[in-house]
């Protein structure tokens, strides 16, 4: 930490603007504004996915953009030392990094990652193509492109330049998007794409000045997200265990439901209803196990859950905020 507190100003006066991952003062959701401004201008995505990144990074290349920016011996020896220690493994045995890779979990490895990208592709980027627009979390990146020519060309010149950083690009996780909304009618196999936990696609969406409903190109939470959520849900499996009231499980379960809703909920909120319908129905199954007389009759069951929120409106925290559900 004492490193990274020591060499992150000096990084930071060089690091793009575009680059959101790991910073102070930027964020997730700033990174997904910027992807939605640029979805509504240009035609063309460019979701990029770097094949096992922290593994693959090269210590080499990664002290070389060190040292430029870190004349002091002692800084640099230390870094050299955590990029070049083995991992030990729960077996016992001892796996050298054999000059590439990270430490995971290490304070310094996302400076260090940032460090890398910014010269391998931001730097690069911003001078190969000004008219790219970027958005950059770690290692996920979106470009933007205005022609589908475009964004292949620019596609074939990044998989050259990373490889040459000796990145690779998943080939089955990469691909180029075409954002269709109501402005943007050709048919395109390819219309959507995920980013930091929210789905890229076409959606409805209503004018805020006549009110009427258009195809947008808008982001909301991803089905993945949902699922790990909804897996999330799964293993605390508090309908088993013995709270005494509500009460319990509304003090267990509300600080996981505020962070969700407060980083899913940004955009079109209104998404997370089908969470909380999941939610819903693991609290009517644990009314029926704690309560005798709802284990029979579960329209009794979701009319007392129906008579708690109203009685309680604020008990859970998207109760507070109005979902239905």
């Amino acid at each position: 930490m004492v490193i990274k507190d020591y060499l992150e100003p000096r990084f930071e006066k060089i690091f793009s603007s575009n680059s959101y991952g790991y910073r102070p003062n930027k964020s997730a959701h700033q990174a997904l504004e910027t992807v939605r401004e640029n979805c509504r201008r240009q035609n063309w995505d460019i979701d990029l996915d770097i094949k096992d990144f922290f593994n693959t990074i090269d210590h080499q290349k990664l002290m070389l953009a060190v040292r430029k920016h870190v004349p002091e011996n002692w800084a640099c020896l230390y870094l050299e030392r955590w990029l070049e220690a083995p991992v030990l493994k729960t077996s016992g045995e001892l796996q050298s990094k054999q000059g590439k890779g990270t430490p995971q979990g290490g304070v310094a490895s996302p400076l260090l990652a940032n460090l890398f990208l910014h010269y391998a592709l931001d730097k690069w980027l911003e001078h190969t193509d000004v008219t790219v627009k970027y958005a950059r979390y770690a290692d996920d990146c979106i470009l933007h492109c205005q022609s589908k020519t475009h964004a292949e060309h620019i596609l074939e010149a990044v998989n050259k330049r990373l490889e040459s950083c000796g990145l690779e690009l998943h080939p089955d996780k990469t691909k180029i998007v075409y954002c269709k909304d109501g402005r943007r009618r050709e048919d395109y196999p390819v219309v959507k794409f995920d980013f930091l936990g929210y789905s890229f696609q076409p959606r409805a969406t209503k004018s805020r000045k006549t009110g009427k409903l258009f195809l947008g190109y808008d982001c909301a939470i991803s089905i993945s997200s949902r699922k790990r959520i909804a897996d999330k849900l799964e293993a605390l499996k508090f309908e088993r265990v013995s709270f005494k009231s509500i009460i319990g499980i509304a003090y267990y379960l509300n600080p996981m439901i505020r962070g969700w809703v407060n980083y899913y909920g940004r955009f079109r909120r209104s998404e997370l209803s089908k969470v909380f319908r999941l939610l819903r129905i693991r609290l009517i199954r644990w009314a029926r196990k704690r309560y005798k007389r709802y284990r029979t009759r579960l329209k009794h069951a979701y009319q007392w859950l129906d008579r708690v929120r109203k009685q309680f409106p604020y008990l859970f925290y998207h109760w507070k905020l109005g979902f239905s559900c």
